[in-house]
């Protein structure tokens, strides 16, 4: 079975979905990104893994559920903090961040038989989940990251190591007003969409 990892920051106001304000305030943003990494963190707990990882900027709160692992991420950018992600797993490990509240245990269920790597496109150009049979850090290094053509570059990066390459499904970030909408419509019953609906209505 494989590791399962979650990259995320403390959700704090003026820190987490920035990009939410306006029309959000930094506080009821920072509840969407709370809410956000809920759902992600159970979609994670439903999914069967040998284990769970959370690799934090920050402090564990209350929304952690338990069966979690929790390490610090490493200093630089993203490129590096993804590198040293995958740097704690020995064996076959699937990443993800916390930016898709509508992922399920489905989508997280993987299976390395027959292929090296498993990519996950974001419909921004980026990328939701990175698996990987054999976890190698420099895989990841280098890569320009929150680009139109991040995804490409990294998916592109895979298949030049000689990897077998299998795609995920095109999954929506939450960055702005519309996406928050959108992926709310697409998991109507998590954490994100009540917590989405309570900002709307000034709660």
């Amino acid at each position: 079975m494989i590791t399962l990892l979650v990259i995320a920051k403390e959700p704090r106001p003026g820190r987490v979905k920035t990009r939410l304000t306006p029309p959000f305030t930094p506080a009821q943003a920072a509840t969407l990104a709370e809410a956000s990494l809920t759902d992600t963190l159970r979609a994670v707990a439903g999914t069967p893994a040998a284990r769970r990882l959370l690799v934090l900027d920050g402090r564990p709160g209350p929304w952690l559920p338990p069966g979690f692992d929790v390490v610090p991420q490493c200093a630089g950018g993203l490129d590096d903090r993804l590198a040293g992600a995958f740097a704690h797993c020995p064996g076959p490990a699937l990443l993800i961040g916390m930016d898709t509240p509508q992922v399920t245990p489905a989508l997280l269920t993987v299976d390395f038989a027959d292929c090296d790597a498993y990519f996950g496109p974001a419909e921004d150009g980026g990328f939701w989940a990175l698996g990987l049979a054999r976890p190698e850090p420099a895989l990841l290094r280098g890569v320009p990251m929150s680009t139109p053509m991040t995804g490409a570059v990294q998916r592109e990066r895979l298949v030049a190591a000689g990897l077998r390459v299998r795609d995920l499904p095109r999954l929506r970030d939450v960055d702005t007003a519309a996406d928050a909408r959108a992926v709310a419509a697409l998991a109507p019953h998590g954490a994100f969409a009540a917590r989405l609906a309570g900002c709307a209505a000034g709660r």
